[in-house]
């Protein structure tokens, strides 16, 4: 290693010791940048560095989908959607063992789908569900671990905003890691329901069902909101054209005829808007559900169909979640105030983030460091399954101090010409990318629950101080055996995230 390259290497073992001892990540990568930049480059090749890397962020045409996607989720939280989405699967799943843990992963699971930030929706479920499950007598350990759990699936499930930086530092259409993402998301949450359910099932006192007092004032709070009737016309449409989709698709999976799967769809829609207007319950529950699905079913399904680019459909999405709180009557100026000041904190983060890891990133590419790294992985003496494993655990091992900007945007070209010359069966350089892309989502959501950091934990025990750390970290860490499980069959089975891109392309 000749100077520049040495200098490089002090320069990443600098940034992590530094982050280590608790030093902004955002600023210690400028800072190291432009001091070894310095040193090894000179000031002025660093200066020109810095202002390409800023420049360029500042053109990308993806980028602004970010903020976009933050102000659709928080005004959906200004809005009460979650509470309310909350409230129709507790009162639905009341007489079930285990409801509200069910309800709990149910609702991240769907609201992961309008906003693609952890934060918010960890503080928002701890809110709503933490003193419900402690009043009735839920286990604190699987309740918290429910709870942490459901709430990263923002970082995996579309739109992740995390997806939409990882497009273009991977050089992957937006649309495809979102395909690749929605299937181990979704079965993550299939994973979490099937475990809190199995373990209610088993010791019936970790999640007792909800007594017909409870349901009945469950039921009583939800019936006596009062909302405006375009969002009752707007629930009944989509009740309908949501329930004819659905519908239709299960029909298609057995059946070819479009005809057949047409009438099957309109006669259960029907069915759906006949109990929709004359059941009161279930009109009260798909109130609760089914506007909010509506949104995501147009922002997302627009984005996976190559039908508008996430930059489109983000600033879609947000409209459309300014008008639900409209029709819900919480649109207000302070529920606007909050959710704009909550969209820039967390978008300067985010981007700022982005543009001092681009910078940093450039700085120890000119260096030569990462080219020492990237060749010195691909001379090790393994096949490409052990190298992509190798690859995984250095990823998961940084997911402990990093936030995942900094692994994204630093870390990940140094890993990408290693990954490029992989070779795994019969899968395209295209698919290759995608399967990875989701394997890295997967690893990085893992480290959300992981300690020292693991940030949900720390989110949760701020709203719910009655549950101590250690007990939320017991609780994380059984899921924690569930991500690691899932991320093993994903590498071993890549068509749990190649599946949806097939069909659609």
């Amino acid at each position: 290693m000749d100077f520049n390259q040495m200098l490089g290497a002090v320069m990443l073992f600098g940034m992590v010791a530094v982050i280590f001892i608790g030093f902004p990540i955002s600023f210690t990568l400028l800072f190291l940048a432009i001091v070894f930049g310095g040193i090894g480059l000179g000031l002025p090749q660093t200066f020109d560095l810095a202002y390409l890397q800023i420049w360029g962020t500042m053109k990308d045409e993806v980028l602004p989908a970010v903020p976009l996607f933050i102000f659709m989720g928080y005004m959906t939280e200004q809005a009460g959607l979650m509470e309310r989405l909350f409230g129709a699967l507790r009162s639905l799943l009341g007489p079930v063992r285990g409801s509200l843990y069910l309800a709990v992963i149910l609702t991240a699971t769907i609201f992961a789908m309008a906003t693609g930030i952890v934060g918010a929706a960890v503080t928002v479920l701890g809110i709503m569900a933490g003193p419900i499950m402690i009043k009735a007598g839920y286990d604190a350990r699987l309740s918290s671990g429910a709870i942490a759990a459901g709430g990263t699936l923002g970082i995996l499930i579309p739109p992740s905003v995390m997806l939409v930086v990882m497009g273009p530092t991977m050089g992957v259409p937006v649309n495809l890691l979102y395909s690749a993402s929605m299937g181990p998301g979704l079965g993550l949450a299939f994973c979490y329901l099937a475990y809190t359910m199995g373990r209610s099932l088993i010791n019936p006192s970790l999640g007792p069902p909800m007594t017909p007092e409870e349901r009945a004032e469950a039921y009583q709070q939800m019936t006596t909101e009062r909302v405006g009737v375009p969002i009752v016309v707007l629930g009944f449409l989509a009740t309908f054209v949501l329930t004819a989709l659905i519908v239709y698709a299960i029909i298609g999976a057995f059946v070819d005829a479009w005809a057949v799967r047409a009438a099957g769809g309109l006669l259960v829609a029907a069915y759906a808007a006949y109990a929709y207007i004359t059941q009161r319950y279930f009109r009260a529950i798909m109130l609760g559900i089914s506007p909010l699905a509506a949104l995501i079913g147009f922002t997302l399904g627009t984005i996976l169909g190559g039908l508008a680019t996430p930059t489109e459909a983000s600033s879609c999405g947000a409209f459309g979640a300014m008008v639900l709180a409209l029709l819900y009557n919480r649109l207000d100026w302070t529920a606007f105030k909050n959710a704009c000041v909550g969209t820039m904190n967390t978008s300067a983060m985010v981007l700022f983030l982005a543009v001092a890891s681009n910078v940093f990133g450039a700085v120890f590419t000119k260096l030569g460091t990462a080219t020492v790294i990237t060749n010195s992985l691909i001379a090790l003496p393994l096949d490409d399954g052990w190298k992509l494993a190798l690859i995984m655990v250095l990823i998961f091992v940084l997911g402990w101090p990093f936030e995942w900007p900094a692994i994204i945007l630093v870390f990940l070209p140094i890993f990408m010409p290693v990954i490029e010359r992989l070779k795994f069966g019969g899968m395209s350089k295209l698919e290759l990318l995608v399967w990875f892309g989701a394997l890295v989502a997967v690893n990085l959501q893992t480290a959300f629950l992981s300690p020292p950091v693991a940030m949900s934990a720390y989110y949760l025990r701020n709203v719910v101080p009655q549950w101590s750390l250690a007990t939320i970290y017991r609780g994380m860490a059984d899921y924690m055996i569930i991500q690691c499980v899932f991320l093993l069959l994903l590498f071993f089975f890549p068509e749990l995230s190649l599946w949806l891109m097939r069909a659609l392309r």
